[in-house]
């Protein structure tokens, strides 16, 4: 294409549906578009848990959803790169921003699993488990910060006075408990 333009498919493992991206440039400002044909919506659904795991990485898998979302504009309320986000990015030392090209290269689960065990500080499998069952079982520390949890929590399921994780508080959110 003449105009700077260029245009390429890719064609994920699972389904072989083409993932279409566009590239362009005006001077100095790069623009990205891109439909994936994976990613779900969120503006009508919710991420998976964050206690679903991928490699025994708690989170990792509603990291990738909220990342597919909003890189098909269907991210809805949800952000990725969060606080809770950051928590596995300052874990694994891996980059989000990074993280976010593997995604919208269209990779699979699998695949963005095995750039993060090439890319990421080395653990031990024990050191990946310890810290996901500390992530897990993170609970809002301070006065202010507990304020907040319990604001999300009488908002989000009033009758509920057993949730004392972070996890929980998102699990009942979204309706898992």
């Amino acid at each position: 294409m003449g105009d700077g333009c260029q245009l390429r498919q890719i064609f994920r493992l699972s389904g072989g549906e083409p993932v279409t991206t566009v590239v362009w440039s005006e001077r100095s400002h790069i623009t990205i578009m891109q439909t994936l044909t994976n990613a779900p919506d969120l503006r009508t659904g919710f991420p998976r848990s964050p206690n679903a795991s991928l490699g025994f990485y708690v989170i990792l898998p509603r990291i990738i959803d909220k990342c597919r979302a909003l890189i098909a504009g269907t991210n809805g309320e949800y952000n990725y790169n969060c606080p809770l986000d950051q928590g596995f990015f300052n874990f694994a030392q891996v980059d989000a921003e990074q993280f976010k090209q593997q995604i919208a290269a269209g990779k699979s689960d699998e695949e963005l699993l095995a750039w993060v065990r090439s890319n990421s500080a080395q653990h031990s499998e024990a050191e990946i488990k310890a810290w996901s069952y500390a992530a897990r079982w993170r609970r809002p520390e301070g006065t202010d910060t507990i304020a907040f949890f319990e604001t999300l929590r009488m908002a989000a399921v009033p009758d509920n006075y057993s949730l004392e994780t972070w996890f929980q508080l998102l699990d009942a959110e979204e309706g898992r408990l």
